[in-house]
Protein backbone atom coordinates (compact mmCIF):
# COMPACT_ATOMS: atom_id res chain seq x y z
CA UNK A 1 0.00 0.00 0.00
CA UNK A 2 2.89 2.38 0.97
CA UNK A 3 4.65 2.07 -2.20
CA UNK A 4 1.31 2.82 -4.23
CA UNK A 5 0.97 5.78 -2.28
CA UNK A 6 4.56 7.08 -2.96
CA UNK A 7 3.91 5.84 -6.84
CA UNK A 8 0.70 7.99 -6.95
CA UNK A 9 2.42 10.72 -5.31
CA UNK A 10 5.68 11.17 -7.42
CA UNK A 11 3.29 10.83 -10.90
CA UNK A 12 1.33 13.78 -9.55
CA UNK A 13 4.52 15.57 -8.72
CA UNK A 14 5.87 14.88 -12.07
CA UNK A 15 2.81 16.04 -13.53
CA UNK A 16 2.85 19.16 -11.98
CA UNK A 17 6.05 20.07 -12.47
CA UNK A 18 5.35 19.39 -15.95
CA UNK A 19 2.53 21.71 -15.99
CA UNK A 20 4.17 24.25 -13.81
CA UNK A 21 7.31 25.01 -16.05
CA UNK A 22 4.84 24.46 -19.35
CA UNK A 23 2.95 27.82 -18.08
CA UNK A 24 5.91 29.57 -17.48
CA UNK A 25 6.48 29.87 -13.27
CA UNK A 26 10.17 30.65 -14.35
CA UNK A 27 11.06 33.91 -16.06
CA UNK A 28 14.53 33.57 -16.74
CA UNK A 29 14.24 35.47 -20.44
CA UNK A 30 16.30 37.97 -22.49
CA UNK A 31 13.92 40.26 -21.38
CA UNK A 32 14.26 39.55 -17.74
CA UNK A 33 17.60 39.06 -17.64
CA UNK A 34 17.95 42.60 -19.02
CA UNK A 35 16.90 43.77 -15.94
CA UNK A 36 20.13 42.31 -14.25
CA UNK A 37 22.35 44.52 -16.38
CA UNK A 38 24.85 46.48 -14.52
CA UNK A 39 23.82 45.39 -11.03
CA UNK A 40 27.12 45.35 -8.59
CA UNK A 41 24.83 44.30 -5.57
CA UNK A 42 22.44 42.84 -4.04
CA UNK A 43 20.39 41.84 -0.48
CA UNK A 44 19.76 38.66 0.20
CA UNK A 45 16.48 38.27 2.38
CA UNK A 46 15.72 34.54 3.30
CA UNK A 47 12.03 33.89 4.04
CA UNK A 48 11.36 31.81 7.95
CA UNK A 49 10.39 27.78 6.58
CA UNK A 50 7.19 26.90 7.85
CA UNK A 51 7.23 24.90 11.47
CA UNK A 52 6.68 21.53 10.71
CA UNK A 53 10.04 20.62 8.66
CA UNK A 54 12.66 22.93 10.62
CA UNK A 55 13.33 20.40 13.34
CA UNK A 56 15.11 18.14 10.46
CA UNK A 57 16.11 21.23 8.17
CA UNK A 58 18.15 21.85 10.91
CA UNK A 59 20.52 18.59 10.26
CA UNK A 60 21.06 19.66 6.65
CA UNK A 61 21.40 23.24 6.99
CA UNK A 62 18.37 24.27 5.75
CA UNK A 63 18.53 27.25 8.32
CA UNK A 64 17.79 30.35 7.15
CA UNK A 65 21.35 31.52 8.92
CA UNK A 66 23.17 28.69 6.99
CA UNK A 67 21.16 29.24 4.07
CA UNK A 68 21.67 33.26 3.62
CA UNK A 69 25.70 32.56 4.54
CA UNK A 70 25.91 29.90 1.62
CA UNK A 71 23.90 31.91 -0.97
CA UNK A 72 26.32 35.47 -0.16
CA UNK A 73 29.50 33.57 -0.36
CA UNK A 74 28.13 31.94 -3.65
CA UNK A 75 27.29 35.65 -4.81
CA UNK A 76 30.31 37.03 -3.24
CA UNK A 77 32.72 34.50 -4.93
CA UNK A 78 31.30 35.54 -8.50
CA UNK A 79 31.60 39.14 -8.25
CA UNK A 80 28.24 40.34 -6.54
CA UNK A 81 28.65 42.73 -3.45
CA UNK A 82 26.29 41.62 -0.67
CA UNK A 83 24.67 44.79 1.05
CA UNK A 84 24.06 45.84 4.72
CA UNK A 85 20.67 46.85 5.31
CA UNK A 86 21.89 50.38 5.74
CA UNK A 87 23.94 50.28 2.10
CA UNK A 88 20.77 48.72 0.44
CA UNK A 89 18.89 51.71 1.31
CA UNK A 90 21.52 54.05 -0.62
CA UNK A 91 21.75 51.77 -3.91
CA UNK A 92 19.51 52.47 -6.81
CA UNK A 93 17.02 49.98 -7.17
CA UNK A 94 17.42 48.57 -4.06
CA UNK A 95 17.99 44.99 -5.76
CA UNK A 96 17.28 42.10 -3.13
CA UNK A 97 17.52 38.63 -3.94
CA UNK A 98 14.46 37.23 -2.10
CA UNK A 99 14.20 33.33 -1.28
CA UNK A 100 11.13 31.47 -0.28
CA UNK A 101 11.07 27.61 0.30
CA UNK A 102 7.12 26.74 0.92
CA UNK A 103 7.08 22.95 2.58
CA UNK A 104 3.69 21.05 2.82
CA UNK A 105 4.10 17.78 5.12
CA UNK A 106 1.64 15.59 2.19
CA UNK A 107 1.95 12.35 4.77
CA UNK A 108 4.11 11.53 7.82
CA UNK A 109 7.28 12.75 7.03
CA UNK A 110 7.14 13.52 3.36
CA UNK A 111 7.23 17.45 2.14
CA UNK A 112 5.95 18.99 -0.95
CA UNK A 113 7.96 21.78 -1.53
CA UNK A 114 8.73 24.70 -3.44
CA UNK A 115 11.83 27.05 -3.84
CA UNK A 116 10.78 30.75 -5.07
CA UNK A 117 14.11 32.82 -5.95
CA UNK A 118 13.08 36.12 -6.82
CA UNK A 119 15.72 39.68 -7.94
CA UNK A 120 13.31 42.33 -6.90
CA UNK A 121 14.12 46.40 -7.71
CA UNK A 122 12.93 49.57 -7.31
CA UNK A 123 10.44 49.63 -10.54
CA UNK A 124 7.51 52.86 -11.24
CA UNK A 125 4.62 52.04 -13.16
CA UNK A 126 3.87 53.26 -16.64
CA UNK A 127 0.63 54.88 -15.70
CA UNK A 128 1.90 56.69 -12.76
CA UNK A 129 5.86 57.38 -12.73
CA UNK A 130 5.68 58.93 -9.01
CA UNK A 131 4.52 55.72 -7.96
CA UNK A 132 7.46 52.91 -7.39
CA UNK A 133 7.22 49.75 -5.77
CA UNK A 134 9.81 46.79 -4.92
CA UNK A 135 8.97 44.35 -7.76
CA UNK A 136 10.46 41.03 -9.11
CA UNK A 137 12.15 41.88 -12.28
CA UNK A 138 13.83 38.29 -12.68
CA UNK A 139 12.25 34.89 -10.79
CA UNK A 140 12.34 31.14 -11.11
CA UNK A 141 11.35 27.91 -8.89
CA UNK A 142 11.76 24.63 -8.65
CA UNK A 143 8.83 22.23 -7.11
CA UNK A 144 9.72 18.89 -5.13
CA UNK A 145 9.38 16.07 -3.16
CA UNK A 146 11.58 15.04 -0.09
CA UNK A 147 10.97 12.81 3.37
CA UNK A 148 12.78 14.01 6.21
CA UNK A 149 15.68 10.80 5.49
CA UNK A 150 16.76 13.63 1.70
CA UNK A 151 15.74 16.83 2.85
CA UNK A 152 19.27 17.95 1.44
CA UNK A 153 17.52 17.77 -1.77
CA UNK A 154 15.77 20.67 -0.95
CA UNK A 155 19.50 22.50 -0.44
CA UNK A 156 20.62 21.15 -3.20
CA UNK A 157 17.71 22.33 -5.55
CA UNK A 158 18.46 25.83 -4.14
CA UNK A 159 21.89 26.13 -5.47
CA UNK A 160 20.51 25.02 -8.87
CA UNK A 161 18.66 28.16 -8.55
CA UNK A 162 21.29 30.65 -7.33
CA UNK A 163 23.41 28.71 -10.32
CA UNK A 164 20.96 29.81 -12.62
CA UNK A 165 20.53 32.87 -11.43
CA UNK A 166 23.99 33.75 -11.77
CA UNK A 167 24.53 32.58 -15.34
CA UNK A 168 21.65 34.79 -16.64
CA UNK A 169 23.66 37.47 -14.55
CA UNK A 170 26.69 36.34 -16.23
CA UNK A 171 25.25 36.43 -19.37
CA UNK A 172 24.28 40.29 -19.40
CA UNK A 173 27.56 40.84 -17.08
CA UNK A 174 29.99 40.32 -19.43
Amino acid sequence: MRIKQIIRLTGIMTLSIFFAASIGFAEDSDMTRATLAGLKSVRVSVENMQPNIQAYADKYGLTIKQIQSDLEQKLTQNGIKILTADAWLTVPGRPVLYININTHETEKYWYAYNIKMELRQLVSLKANPEITTLAATWFINITGIANIGNLHIIKSDLMVLVDRFLNAYQAVNK
